[in-house]
């Protein structure tokens, strides 16, 4: 209070007079606060589960929007995926192998703006053997050389796929961080020679971590050359699962997404309503994707600590009402001796928001262990300083208006009616 005394003596005369006004009302609601210890802790706890609610959704809001970014810069956002087959249709039968050799220079020779059209292709689980240590991979890659600039995926250690390796289908790897660490610990694996699926290939390179930013199976991936691939894994030579695109203005993928649909449905013979063979995905569709979800939960969420919050301000406004009953007495007596009902109302005003912001605190910390305890593979939980600032807002405005009744009623009182115990 000393602190709002000496502010105070700078302001004009209405200003000194308000802040005044509210500096006793903030320290006879302290000394209430402590007084109705009971109320308090009630309050301070029924608001706190509105308040953790709500701190979940905007930590988790903010997660969503700091994982489409990595998700977006991790994909690329000049980048585009044709994909073999109809990712939307189900079709018994359906090809997966559709984009042919010829596609690929089509699209690398007619497509406007492309720079890169890399083929991949894929073989299911392949082990990996460093002497004593095996690692059982899902899948492999098979990608054309400069393979870091076509992903934009940096190296740790090594050299990239080259040219060369290509021409002469070299049994070379590429490792992702976490294959390499499985295989051969602390060591420098580059140089070293592995066994896949049961053929000596020799490392070139490691893969850099992108566990802290995007999925941790990225450094799993392992990669050799495709012409490698096709020579040792019998591997068609002629169609390919999927050509990474990579166009130089990435301000146009939803036009560039639609020429390369045109060019394809085009040298696949697809017209009139026929559906694709082929699908296109682009940055932009997985963040529309990842939206898509986002809204949905946030609404979810949002409808789940809206409600939390009217309960918790429910709460606090019927214990309220029951302490100006109780407190009768005491407001009668100060009416008695003058206090406005501007004073009564501000004094309750302040209890009502001092509680809030108890609970808010609680709330955030019940937020925290909420986010530490809930893991999700789409979205993670982040707390930032946004979340504090909107948990706080919240507070005080729950504690204005689900307090601003009680506290009118208790400045409506008459003070011979209190003073006997009589509610208004």
């Amino acid at each position: 209070m000393t602190a709002i005394a000496a502010i105070s003596h700078k302001l004009p005369p209405q200003a000194r007079v308000w802040t005044a006004l509210l500096g006793t009302a903030l320290g006879q609601a302290w000394r209430a606060v402590l007084a109705y210890r009971l109320r308090s802790v009630f309050v301070t706890v029924a608001v706190s589960l509105g308040i953790a609610s709500l701190s979940v959704i905007t930590a988790t809001m903010e997660g969503a929007n700091r994982r489409i970014d990595d998700m977006v810069r991790i994909f690329g956002p000049d980048a585009a995926f044709v994909r073999g087959g109809n990712m939307f249709s189900r079709a018994v039968g359906q090809r997966t192998r559709t984009i042919s050799v010829g596609d690929v220079n089509e699209l690398r020779r007619s497509l406007p703006g492309v720079y890169i059209a890399a083929p991949l292709s894929f073989r299911g689980s392949v082990s990996l053997v460093n002497g004593s240590r095996n690692y059982q991979k899902d899948m492999v890659m098979g990608s054309t050389e400069d393979f870091c600039r076509t992903w934009d995926w940096p190296l740790a250690q090594g050299r990239d796929i080259s040219v060369a390796d290509m021409e002469r289908g070299e049994s070379v790897v590429l490792l992702g961080m976490e294959v390499a660490s499985e295989l051969f610990g602390d060591e420098n694996p580059v140089g070293r020679g592995i066994l896949l699926a049961k053929t000596p290939f020799t490392v070139i390179g490691v893969l850099s971590s992108r566990g802290s930013s995007g999925s941790d199976e990225m450094d799993y991936t392992v990669a050799i050359p495709l012409s490698t691939m096709i020579k040792r894994f019998n591997q068609d030579r002629h169609y390919f699962q999927n050509v990474r695109l990579k166009f130089e203005d990435p301000q146009n993928m939803d036009a560039h997404a639609a020429n390369v649909t045109s060019l394809l449905r085009y040298l696949h013979g697809l017209d009139g309503d026929r559906p694709n063979d082929f699908s296109v995905v682009t940055s932009l569709d997985i963040q529309r994707f990842i939206n898509l979800i986002k809204n949905g939960l946030f609404i979810f969420l949002g409808i789940t600590a809206l409600a939390a919050m009217c309960v918790s301000g429910f709460v606090l406004a019927n214990l309220f009402y029951i302490s100006v009953s109780e407190r009768g007495t005491e407001i009668g007596l100060r009416k008695a001796l003058g206090a406005p009902g501007l004073a009564i109302t501000l004094q309750f005003l302040c209890e009502s928001v001092l509680l809030t912001l108890g609970g808010a605190g609680l709330g955030v910390i019940w937020g925290m262990i909420i986010g530490l305890t809930v893991t999700s593979t789409l979205f993670s939980i982040e707390f930032s300083p946004f979340v504090f600032v909107c948990s706080l807002l919240a507070a005080v405005l729950v504690g204005i208006v689900f307090g601003l009744r009680p506290a009118r009623r208790a400045a409506g009182l008459e003070p011979i009616s209190a003073l006997k115990g009589q509610s208004a």
